[in-house]
């Protein structure tokens, strides 16, 4: 039997993987050190088209990655065969008339302080020539992001005078990756079941003239509610996305300055509002006055990406609320609600906090 010496057998071993991470199965990764390691694969979005821009997402990542870096490659029009595109190293690529008669490819690389990893998107459509039908006007989805609601497909406009135009809607992950063709879903309308919760959707659009068939993917929904109102994924949560029977929650509160004082003019309180299990909201709507009233000014503030919001409110004629030795606390009465929402309805949420008074 022939022996394979040592340094061969490296190389070797070295190529396979250069080409597994390259030319690999979609969704397929490689990672170097203790990089990024890819959960979910990129995916392309836009017009399988020459002149038209396609667009890839990051895919999904463990590890934090602090970085990302592209590269395009074209393939036979089954997916195989790929081979890299001089150049073509940033998140969009459009098409070119050697790419007529091909799908596309892109491997995005992450990296973190540990290394790096990789991941390949799976193909694009075949890429149709211009005589082929162009979206003048990109197709898109709309409805209420709810179980049970109904979504409806647009299949925008084509030049190109188009036979036929079909669609079909898929499902993907949290974050628009990691997609499937939803089975028997290609009607302009799809009511979302609870297969959808926490899951964000695609359409597919393919317009056919006599020259050819052009595919648009549109980009992702928003992540779909579950049946407790908490959209899908984790970390910061919009409260626009917050449907009943979710519900805010104060969370915590603290004052500025500690303790108030017969000297205080100006108080900050500061809030954290949070939804489904600990996750911060932002866009939420934090109203608060003191109680009984006229003792410092009522105001509002919108939280932040962390949750957190500061409410200033300013010394009114009313403070102290009675004789200095008798109040020690100053109440504060607190409301959390969704722009948009009824102020005593919807997402809201209230609460009575109290802070320390020290008068002399």
């Amino acid at each position: 039997m022939p022996r394979l010496n040592l340094g061969g057998a490296i190389l070797l071993a070295a190529a396979a993987l250069v080409l597994g991470a390259v030319f690999g199965q979609p969704g397929s990764g490689q990672a170097a050190g203790n990089g990024p390691t890819d959960t979910a694969a990129p995916t392309i979005a836009g017009t399988a088209q020459q002149g038209q821009k396609l667009t890839t997402s990051n895919g999904g990542w463990s590890g934090s990655p602090t970085g990302y870096t592209y590269a395009w490659s074209r393939c036979d029009a089954s997916g195989n065969s790929c081979a890299s595109i001089s150049g073509a190293t940033a998140s969009s690529y459009t098409p070119v008339a050697g790419d007529v008669g091909h799908t596309l490819r892109v491997t995005v690389t992450a990296t973190n302080t540990g290394g790096t990893g990789q991941a390949t998107s799976a193909a694009s459509a075949v890429v149709s020539d211009t005589t082929a039908p162009t979206p003048t006007t990109a197709p898109s989805i709309s409805g209420t992001l709810q179980v049970g609601s109904t979504l409806t497909a647009s299949k925008g406009t084509w030049s190109g005078n188009p036979t036929s135009v079909t669609l079909a809607w898929s499902r993907c992950d949290a974050n628009g990756d990691a997609c499937a063709q939803i089975s028997g879903a290609t009607n302009d309308t799809y009511t979302l079941t609870q297969a959808d919760a926490g899951k964000t959707l695609r359409i597919s659009v393919v317009a056919t003239n006599a020259h050819g068939s052009t595919t648009y993917v549109s980009g992702p929904t928003g992540a779909v509610p579950g049946s407790n109102g908490c959209p899908g994924g984790t970390g910061t949560i919009q409260a626009s996305d917050l449907l009943p029977p979710g519900r805010l929650l104060i969370a915590k509160a603290s004052i500025t300055p500690k303790p108030v004082t017969l000297g205080t003019h100006t108080i900050q309180l500061h809030f954290t509002v949070t939804a489904c299990n600990g996750r911060p909201v932002q866009g939420a709507t934090v109203f608060a006055t003191p109680i009984p009233y006229n003792q410092f000014a009522a105001n509002e503030g919108t939280t932040g990406a962390t949750g957190t919001v500061t409410v200033t409110a300013k010394r009114l004629s009313g403070f102290p609320a009675r004789t200095r030795k008798s109040q020690h606390l100053l109440a504060v009465f607190a409301r959390a609600s969704k722009p948009g929402d009824p102020i005593l309805g919807g997402v809201s949420t209230r609460r009575t906090v109290a802070f320390q008074v020290n008068l002399p």
